[in-house]
């Protein structure tokens, strides 16, 4: 997660308060300092630390919380609440135009992944039963258009174009009509960017802007450009008034604090969130959510979402009863294989889980690579094996190891695998057993 260094940093400064019977004014500014410490380490711009570090000192010191009987979670409740204010309070929808197409502008720099974002909103709003169309007015970066209609293909959304010879401004134009005349009720516009900000890039967007007057303006920011992402969102917010923030590449492995400050600069919200390479990688963002993902409290509404998407009902009530009847096989590990890597980087959705060690995440991963063995390795093995893997003897992995085209030490540490996720599967189903994974010392993952 982009925010992972600047979590463990405030986790770790929230055990030591939290279960304290006793806080003076003294305790709070020395937390309150670790606090300022980490958020300009993960790079939050300096005016919102300053401002969240008064907001949360002044009602932290109140007569109410150091006479509380619980005086160190209260301030661990008020961090985290100022924390969901600072990053825009509430869930913000887009909005729908009531005559149709509702038009949305997508604006931002060169290599925020501006293009690519555009093709996962049209993705999310036809999930949600809207008829997208996407129209190709960057007409400058090679390829730009190419890859826009790449993407609509792989989607089934139409894309709008003239070529790269034709003006922004008509093209845009022409795509409503276009998306009036087929009944589209969405048009996502695809506008150019540059490597950095100039006034003709800007004139365009407005010219832009006037002519198919857009329901929303969407700045596409790149979480891992640091204080260059506030700069950017405050000089097109000035100069378009854009409506909403979509963050990219939050699964970035970089300190993403200057994502935090663009609501606080620019006083719009964060809309949507990129969460991998993927199409399907795209959510709302939810600032009470991610508060909670920070301060390692977890995130288990956003989990239940992206497993009642992943799983399939009938299958999920089956694997119950195996569990129940100690009858989980080879064949429901990989089938459950599968259906975790539907739900998207396996370190990224075990993070949403309260208390999870944030430490015991970073090296874990399932690859496409490492699927494509695990099957190859189980499809190699006789029925038999793979409802009882305590026959699989020496010269039996030997010959699953040649079938597989893997080594014996390959298959040995598929069946280890496959005894810990037994064990991890029976403490999913058994949620008193959760505690189990979250420590040092407690279970471990098993990938």
């Amino acid at each position: 997660m982009v925010f992972e260094g600047l979590s463990e940093k405030l986790q770790n400064i929230i055990k030591k308060i939290k279960g304290a019977g006793r806080v003076t004014e003294k305790d709070v500014k020395l937390m309150m300092r670790e606090v300022k410490l980490a958020l300009l380490e993960a790079d939050v711009n300096f005016k919102v630390v300053k401002d969240f570090i008064e907001k949360v000192s002044e009602r932290a010191v109140g007569q109410d919380v150091l006479e509380s009987l619980t005086p160190g979670q209260q301030v661990i409740k008020i961090v985290h609440e100022e924390l969901i204010s600072l990053m825009g309070g509430k869930t913000e929808n887009i909005s729908f135009s009531s005559a149709p197409p509702s038009v949305y502008m997508m604006v931002g720099l060169q290599g925020s992944g501006k293009t690519t974002t555009a093709a996962k909103l049209a993705n999310y709003l036809k999930k949600r039963g809207k008829k997208p169309m996407l129209a190709a007015c960057d007409l400058y970066r090679p390829a730009a258009v190419k890859q826009l209609q790449v993407l609509g293909k792989q989607l089934d959304i139409p894309v709008f174009e003239m070529g790269t010879g034709a003006n922004p401004v008509d093209v845009a134009k022409k795509a409503v009509e276009n998306a009036k005349r087929l009944d589209k009720d969405v048009v996502i516009i695809d506008t150019a960017g540059r490597l950095h900000i100039d006034e003709e890039l800007m004139q365009e967007l407005v010219t832009l802007k006037n002519s198919v007057k857009p329901q929303e303006i969407l700045l596409v920011v790149d979480s891992m450009t640091g204080q260059d992402a506030v700069n950017v969102a405050s000089k097109f917010n000035e100069t378009l008034g854009i409506d909403g923030i979509i963050l990219t590449k939050l699964d970035g492995d970089t300190r993403g604090g200057a994502a935090l400050s663009t609501k606080a600069v620019t006083g719009k919200p964060i809309k949507f969130t990129g969460t991998g390479e993927k199409l399907n990688d795209f959510e709302p963002f939810h600032p009470d959510r991610m508060a909670s993902r920070i301060l390692g409290m977890g995130d288990v509404l956003s989990l239940i979402e992206k497993a009642q998407t992943a799983f399939d009902e009938k299958k999920a009530l089956e694997l119950e009863r195996k569990l129940r009847t100690q009858q989980f096989t080879l064949d429901d590990f990989l089938d459950q294989l599968q259906q975790l890597k539907n739900m998207g980087p396996i370190n990224q959705f075990l993070g949403m889980m309260p208390g999870m060690n944030a430490k015991l995440l970073k090296d874990i991963r399932v690859d496409d690579k490492q699927m494509v063995h695990l099957e190859a390795i189980i499809r190699s093995m006789t029925k038999q094996e793979r409802q009882n893997p305590s026959i699989i003897n020496a010269s039996r992995r030997r010959r699953i190891a040649d079938g597989s085209g893997t080594s014996i030490q390959q298959v040995n540490n598929l069946l280890k695998q496959f005894e810990s996720m037994k064990k991890m599967m029976k403490m999913f189903s058994d949620p008193g057993k959760l505690k189990g994974l979250r420590g040092p010392g407690g279970f471990r993952l098993p990938f």
